[in-house]
């Protein structure tokens, strides 16, 4: 792979969301982003999926990037890196939230030019013991394989990125995919041991134990060969 070090950039993080139906939620993030950002270079982006643009239409801030596209996570997150101008891309679920220190640690660890990427441990915004279980052995699974999930808020290097060919555009696993690209390489990402917040909502919605139970029979199909776009099929039986 070509050097993906050299290029100056006009920023340090570009943060991508990919969005569907966020309007209730999206100023609450963006305001979170900036607060945090205290005066690192950031550019934030949001790509909306809806046909309506029903989450960009309500955003309350000028200097945010809103972009339109099909839906589609992976669709969404490519289109968001190909305008980003930022050194790291940022991919960030709507429902997640970065630690205190979130980009300090995604720059001290990238001070290490041989680390390509990375995420964090997963944390679960609720008090209950079974999420902090599900948090719990999320986290030791990602550390275990080198194989992070979205919700644990993946940053990559851009050059790094382009040159590996972005997400692949299939309907699920596209974090898993790109992950497993990267360890079939042998490079190096770095799993930090600060929380990413995610919300329970999924879970809530759809039953704990179903929901989690779901989630890993699907991985489980998904590394045994199954395609994505049979496990289409599975998700919507399930």
């Amino acid at each position: 792979m070509e050097d993906y070090h050299q290029r100056a950039y006009q920023y340090t993080f570009s943060i991508i969301i990919p969005v569907l139906n966020e309007q209730s939620f999206i100023n609450t993030l963006i305001e979170h982003l900036y607060r945090l950002s205290a005066g690192e270079p950031l550019e934030i982006i949001v790509v909306d999926g809806h046909p309506r643009h029903t989450t960009i239409n309500v955003i309350s801030y000028k200097k945010v990037i809103a972009l339109t596209s099909l839906p589609g996570r992976a669709l969404q997150m490519n289109l968001g890196a190909a305008s980003a101008r930022g050194e790291i891309l940022i991919f960030l679920h709507a429902d997640t939230y970065l630690p205190e220190n979130g980009l300090t640690r995604i720059r001290e660890v990238l001070n290490d030019k041989t680390v390509v990427g990375g995420a964090f441990d997963l944390g679960i915004s609720s008090d209950k013991r079974i999420f902090k279980l599900i948090a719990s052995v999320s986290s030791l699974r990602s550390r275990l394989t080198r194989i992070p999930y979205g919700d644990q808020v993946i940053f990559i290097r851009k050059d790094y990125f382009n040159a590996m060919g972005g997400y692949r555009t299939i309907p699920l696993m596209e974090d898993v995919e790109l992950m497993q690209r990267i360890k079939k390489r042998g490079d190096t990402i770095c799993i930090i041991k600060e929380k990413a917040l995610t919300s329970p909502r999924r879970w809530e919605r759809e039953g704990i134990i179903y929901c989690t139970l779901r989630n890993w029979f699907l991985v489980s199909l998904y590394l045994l060969g199954i395609s994505p776009n049979r496990l289409t099929k599975f998700y919507k039986k399930l």
